[in-house]
């Protein structure tokens, strides 16, 4: 195995033996570069934690842990977070959402969604336990969802992740290992890539076969993902709506009363608009209050300037009045012709 790079920066590197594909009949070697994780907000799992980059576009978890396994031993790894190519492509990946009730609330009417909000920030005495709204969510978005219609992810070429190992040892130890496989005195066999798991779904043409099915869903998932959105979006629509004749006759703790909108489909407005709109008003009145204090601050050279002004115009009056006078000099008096 010829020589590599110890580190390259903060990273040591980390050489892995790639087995022969059909696609390449060769064996190849790849690199991943690994560090400790030290990210700009710390986090309790900093200590016990490896970010890695250039890691392989069919990565998955199952990989990592016979990786982790093969160069410490098992019972090391703990999980693998993979990043996203970029926050809109996250976004997009319905199935990785951390917050599946903000996808619902995409379906609801603006006004609607503002309403329930504001009613639900002003009553925490009144709301269900956490754990219970999470699991609705997670149930409504289920049957909302239709299937996903690819069985494997793969991840941009040059793309990270972050490893959690058992504690801040097993960290140590994966350096150390990570080390002496790159030294040029090692005759370490590299660590190889698993070919296959059993527990990750094949690529290639049967990757290609699943994807060209999962895209048609039947007739009857279809029907039932249209009836729970429909049945989700009228709930919450009526919920809004009863929240409103509450609101109508109820003051705030301003002494307020919302202003609404009887007999529409239509959300009233909120007390979050409304403290908007007051808002906007205060930053207008002081930016008017700013500059009436500029204007006070220089009003003595405004009236110096409009003296000035003044002193040149009448200036330039007594010099085309005493023109024309001249004027009416030479020409003498007019005396017609009898």
């Amino acid at each position: 195995m010829p020589s590599q790079p110890l580190t390259i920066g903060d990273f040591s590197v980390l050489p892995i033996s790639m087995p022969p594909s059909p696609s390449y009949p060769k064996p190849t070697t790849h690199q991943l570069y690994v560090r400790r994780n030290t990210p700009k907000i710390p986090t309790p799992n900093d200590s016990r934690s490896l970010f890695i980059t250039n890691v392989p576009i069919d990565s998955t978890e199952a990989h990592f842990r016979a990786l982790f396994a093969s160069l410490v031993g098992a019972g090391r790894f703990e999980s693998i977070t993979f990043e996203p190519e970029n926050r809109k492509d996250a976004a997009h990946r319905l199935s990785s959402s951390s917050n599946p009730s903000s996808l619902l609330d995409a379906a609801v009417p603006v006004s609607s969604t503002r309403l329930l909000q504001a009613h639900s920030a002003s009553n925490n005495n009144k709301k269900r336990k956490a754990s219970e709204l999470e699991t609705n969510s997670d149930e409504t978005l289920n049957s909302i969802l239709l299937p996903q219609t690819w069985t494997r992810n793969l991840h941009p070429s040059g793309s990270s992740a972050t490893v959690l190992l058992a504690d801040s040892n097993s960290v140590t130890q994966v350096l150390k290992a990570i080390s002496k496989l790159s030294t040029s005195k090692s005759k370490t066999i590299p660590p190889t890539w698993p070919a296959s798991l059993p527990s990750v779904k094949p690529l290639g043409i049967s990757l290609i076969k699943s994807h060209n099915r999962l895209r048609y869903p039947s007739p009857h998932k279809l029907q039932q993902s249209v009836d729970a959105f429909s049945a989700f979006f009228a709930a919450k629509e009526k919920e809004a709506n009863e929240i409103a004749k509450r609101l109508r006759s109820l003051p705030d703790e301003d002494g307020f009363v919302t202003v609404t909108r009887g007999g529409g489909r239509n959300a009233p407005a909120s007390k979050t608009e409304a403290e908007e709109a007051k808002k906007k008003m205060l930053e207008k009145a002081e930016r008017k209050k700013e500059e009436l204090a500029v204007a006070n601050f220089y009003r003595f050279q405004l009236r110096e300037k409009k003296k000035e002004e003044q002193g040149e115009l009448l200036k330039r009056f007594d010099e085309d009045r005493k023109k024309l006078e001249a004027m009416r000099e030479k020409r003498g008096k007019f005396v017609p012709e009898s």
